[in-house]
């Protein structure tokens, strides 16, 4: 262990404890680093002085040793692209600024660092370095990546390209705060970040208050990254054709005097002068980015410095630690000594941070306080009669709008149109955001129906309003979903570990395969209904398939007063038979399933459908009418909200920490919708939702009926039949089964 002057190292604060190394003074420390230099009672600091700059550098070094320490902990970890961040992210804090995202889930042990650092894990029982050592990539402690359940973390980040979702949804929500968002380098090779952006300020102009935080350190995870050969001309131009206004960039290779080689360096191997030089470009052009953000100007921020800076390797091999990679391995406890600060500076730093911003981020940032939101009231219903035809979507839609004109900040996000899905009468009542005024296409600069033709854009910023604590409703096509959903998914996950309530993520798909025929099967893609059928086992996804008109409108009610929840609605655009009243549908949805009829007075055996879907039961009620010429009992079942058929223990619903939901259908109720001589489980899409019929049904003689392929077809009877569901097929299997 290195060994502090004699004296100073009782000065050391209680945090830092286990902390393998103390260093010396830096230079100049008794001039700089006398008294924090935010204030007690201040956010930030006033100004740009030397004081600023020494202390934010004393920031970014505690940031890069704990981060080191932190992962060689555990010999796991990711160090290396967050080191080449640090001086950027201590800049934001000390100017104030921490309502911090990051699409880089990698960037984790550095962003653990800086909770620790101002107090916020102090709320997880983390006071020590050794007890964040402990808990660091543990179950119940801090996860490997990054997520908005840690206090002082608005966000998840894993995927790559997601946190500047997070960092427009929070801008839009918040017009007084800024909200930063980092993004590597090698990250920004997924095309949805920028384009994004783009379409986001297109629709929202005034909306600048979000700050992407460009992390230029020429490395991805394994290699270089694929901007690695631009020059810093061509990068300012490739952000500026993304309409960003002003796009400061700090490179650190105009302040090297080390003689460094290539176009990324390391900014800590500067002579101190030049270090401090560097800290305050950094400084003072971060500053200028926030200011500029804050007063209506777009603009992006570039630091661009060697990936590794700072910590035990450079490049892409400064990326992760492997088994092996522990304190005593030469590198690591080199780069540990190189970055140790001593004590006093410890205390410093550990005030600085903590009153930046207000107080630990923990206490502090947007996303650790429920939001107030407007009262919706009771929605408008309007219930069709039982056998009458209407229209799924179209029905809920009216609904849609009456939510949007309650709540102004609600948002409808579609990348194909509403009017394509048979729901026009959201663009009526809504208006497309759109710069053209145009009332023939009921667009507008201020509506509330934010369309980018990309679902990636659709899905992020609703699921990110959602998580953020705002309204919103994504809509899309079905065969087109799952270029959006893995931003849901991670947004669903972390509302089931939320300390707080926030309003659930809606999601409705329309023009389901069946209705896809004439386009082929570039847009029948009903197995993303598998992939969210595997979610509900998550503890909070539920995915509905209300059965007609007036089940869809409970829906859509029961999931718009609900919290902390993905909800996911499964419908048609086409006009469709009825079969329920409204107080039947509502109990569907609530209780799971709900009988939609049942042959009278017939004493020969009974054959079970349990049906997921709407346009589907076409031929299911067509193969009632040949069993029952048959002497057969037939009782079809519409199962709405497949997850409440579920058994308690087959789903995670108890690691849920807010809003934890435990109602399943009891044995009795489940035996007296589903038990008979046969069941057949039939599904227009993915039979993943079908799973609760087939564990807890007694009849021994079962099968299912599901998707399997999409083909180009003249009708929705056309493509049934091509993948084997017809009221023939489903009737002689029925009878088979029963025999």
């Amino acid at each position: 262990m290195s060994q502090p002057a004699s004296g100073i190292r009782a000065t050391a604060p209680d945090f830092c404890e286990g902390m393998l190394h103390y260093g010396k003074e830096m230079p100049r420390f008794a001039e700089l680093g006398v008294n924090p230099v935010i204030e007690a009672g201040k956010q930030a600091i006033s100004k740009v002085d030397d004081r600023a700059v020494f202390q934010t550098l004393l920031g970014a070094d505690a940031l890069r040793y704990t981060t080191l320490q932190l992962c060689a902990s555990k010999e796991s970890g990711h160090p290396g692209g967050f080191a080449s961040s640090a001086d950027v992210y201590a800049s934001l804090v000390m100017l104030g600024h921490t309502n911090i995202v990051t699409e880089v889930g990698h960037h984790a042990p550095g962003f653990y660092s800086a909770m620790f650092i101002d107090g916020s894990l102090r709320d997880m029982g983390i006071h020590t370095m050794n007890e964040l050592q402990t808990r660091f990539r543990e179950r119940e402690g801090l996860l490997g990546h990054l997520s908005g359940a840690i206090p002082g973390l608005l966000a998840p980040a894993g995927p790559l390209g997601q946190g500047q979702h997070f960092a427009m949804a929070g801008a839009l929500l918040n017009p007084e705060k800024l909200f930063p968002c980092t993004i590597g380098d090698g990250g920004l090779g997924e095309p949805y970040i920028l384009s994004a952006m783009k379409h986001f300020h297109m629709a929202y102009p005034s909306v600048t208050n979000f700050l992407p935080v460009l992390v230029w350190n020429g490395y991805s995870q394994e290699h270089h990254s694929m901007v690695s050969l631009h020059s810093n001309e061509e990068m300012i131009a490739y952000w500026k054709a993304h309409d960003f206004e002003d796009v400061i960039l700090v490179d650190a290779k105009d302040f090297d005097d080390a003689d460094q080689q290539g176009e990324y360096v390391d900014s800590t191997l500067f002579s101190f002068d030049q270090r401090m030089a560097f800290m305050r470009a950094v400084l003072e052009g971060v500053e200028r980015a926030a200011k500029q953000g804050m007063n209506g100007k777009l603009t992006a921020f570039i630091i661009k410095q060697l990936k590794g800076a700072g910590v035990h390797a450079q490049g892409a091999k400064s990326h992760n630690l492997y088994p092996g990679d522990n304190f005593e391995k030469d590198n690591i406890a080199e780069g540990l000594k190189r970055r140790a600060l001593n004590p006093e500076a410890w205390s410093l730093v550990g005030i600085n941070f903590e009153r930046a911003g207000g107080g630990p981020a923990g206490r502090t940032v947007v996303t650790e306080f429920e939001r107030e939101l407007p009262d919706i009231g009771a929605l408008p219903v309007k219930e069709f009669a039982v056998d009458e035809k209407a229209v799924p979507a179209s029905a809920m839609a009216e609904m849609v709008v009456a939510v949007g004109q309650r709540d102004k900040t609600f948002v409808v996000s579609n990348a194909d149109g509403n009017e394509a899905s048979n729901m026009k009468v959201i663009n009526e009542g809504l208006i497309i955001r759109h710069p053209t005024t145009d009332d023939l296409y009921n667009q507008g600069p201020n509506g509330q129906v934010y369309e980018p033709l990309n679902e990636d854009a659709c899905a992020g910023l609703a699921a990110g309003l959602a998580l953020f604590g705002g309204r919103s409703l994504w809509l899309s096509y079905e065969s087109f979903g799952i270029n959006g959903w893995p931003i849901v998914q991670t947004v669903t996950q972390a509302m089931a570990e939320l300390r707080r309530r926030t309003p659930s993520a809606m999601i409705m798909f329309t023009a389901g395969a069946l209705e896809q025929g004439r386009n082929g099967w570039t847009h029948q893609r009903p197995e993303i209904e598998n992939y969210i059928g595997a979610q509900m086992k998550n503890g909070n996804v539920y995915l509905l398939y209300p059965c007609d008109a007036n089940m869809i409108q409970a829906a859509y009610q029961w999931g718009a007063y609900s919290w902390n929840k993905g909800v996911v609605i499964i419908a048609s655009k086409s006009p469709l038979p009825v079969y329920t009243t409204m107080e039947q549908a509502r109990n569907g949805i609530k209780n799971g399933a709900t009988v939609l009829y049942e042959t009278a007075k017939a004493e020969g055996k009974t054959i079970v459908f349990g049906v997921t879907g709407d346009m589907v039961y076409l031929p299911v009620f067509a193969a009632r009418d040949q069993l029952e010429t048959k002497g057969f009992r037939v009782r079809i079942v519409c199962v709405a909200n497949p997850r409440r058929l579920y058994r308690p223990a087959d789903v995670a619903w108890d690691t849920v920490a807010t809003e934890a939901d435990n109602t399943f259908m009891s044995d009795d109720d489940f035996n007296a919708l589903f038990d008979g001589d046969a069941m057949i489980g039939v599904s227009g899409g993915g039979s993943a939702a079908l799973e609760p019929l087939l564990l807890r049904s007694r009849a021994t003689a079962r099968d299912v009926f599901g998707w399997k392929r999409g083909e180009t077809t003249a009708s929705p009877t056309e493509i049934m039949a091509f993948n084997g569901i017809t009221p023939e097929a489903l009737a002689a299997r029925a009878e088979e089964l029963a025999q």
